[in-house]
């Protein structure tokens, strides 16, 4: 059975006429009855009586050409619904991951931006540590991610977007707040504040100190906010991203025992890059969300 055939059973059943149906479907009278005698065959009935002076669909006839109308139907609003995608790419939607170090800090300052550029872009957002986001890109769950290299490339695209510095995140009372800046060795010697086990800044804090391991870890925070909230109570010091650090939350009064200073130099940060497979249907889509991510990128970051 094909849609060809369906076709010229609807023709058939609308014109009543084997001569002016296949002038509607722009083929010759015996091409029309060859395909719908062999799609008879198929079927194993009688579409149409013939005996009559107008050619008319039988009792069952009629049941399948209603439903042969509604398969032509969807079809043409399936070929409608491409057609729309080919001609503007940023009429999709999107299934987006976002590390959380990174959504609630970097979003609400782009989101309006993309939402003005491109009003028929639909993001599905979807907040979860790298590892997690990796396995649901490769498994088709979300189209892309946002996440900080390095990442396993194989089979992956990666758009790096900005540079992030880290600022350094000590109590108002520690000695090292009085610098203007930090070196890293002093930071080491520090009791060290790091986000539990699955986030890369973890990683990233360990080996921007040169620890493959921390010292005497009793408390894994879950978010930057909590490691925040741990350095105003005196509990450590710890690193925090750029737009982390400059985040509305920063007025909080908590924040009045939390001292910010940069690095001495070469200053520590991360990279943040977007990312999607190499075979993703939405390339151009993408190529296009990254594209204005980058050109509409908070100040406090480098773009790349």
């Amino acid at each position: 059975m094909t849609l060809q055939q369906l076709r010229y059973v609807v023709a058939l059943a609308e014109t009543q006429h084997f001569a002016r149906a296949a002038e509607r479907c722009h083929v010759s009278q015996s091409t029309l009855s060859i395909q719908l005698k062999k799609l008879e065959d198929y079927l194993g009935v009688t579409l149409f009586d013939r005996s009559l002076r107008r050619v008319m669909p039988t009792p069952l006839g009629r049941e399948i050409v209603a439903r042969a109308q509604n398969l032509l139907r969807e079809t043409e609003q399936m070929r409608a619904l491409a057609r729309s995608q080919r001609s503007d790419p940023m009429d999709r939607t999107v299934r987006l991951g976002v590390i959380p170090t990174v959504a609630p800090y970097l979003l609400p300052r782009v989101l309006p931006v993309v939402h003005h550029r491109h009003p028929r872009l639909r993001l599905l957002l979807r907040e979860a540590n790298t590892e997690n986001l990796l396995t649901e890109l490769h498994m088709g769950r979300i189209d892309a991610a946002l996440l900080s290299p390095p990442v396993p490339e194989a089979g992956l695209h990666l758009r790096l977007l900005y540079h992030e510095p880290f600022l350094a995140a000590l109590h108002a009372d520690s000695p090292l707040a009085k610098q203007k800046r930090v070196s890293l060795q002093a930071l080491a010697k520090e009791r060290l504040l790091l986000l539990e086990e699955g986030h890369c800044l973890r990683n990233q804090a360990l080996d921007v100190c040169g620890q493959s391991q921390p010292h005497n870890e009793e408390i894994k925070a879950t978010s930057l906010e909590m490691l925040r909230q741990m350095v105003a109570c005196g509990i450590g010091c710890t690193l925090l991203p750029v737009l982390a650090a400059h985040s509305p939350s920063a007025g909080d009064k908590a924040d009045a025992h939390v001292t910010l200073r940069p690095f001495q130099p070469p200053a520590p940060g991360r990279f943040i890059a977007l990312v999607w497979r190499n075979r993703q249907p939405l390339q151009e889509t993408l190529q296009r969300l990254a594209g204005t991510l980058a050109d509409h990128l908070p100040k406090d970051v480098t773009p790349i």
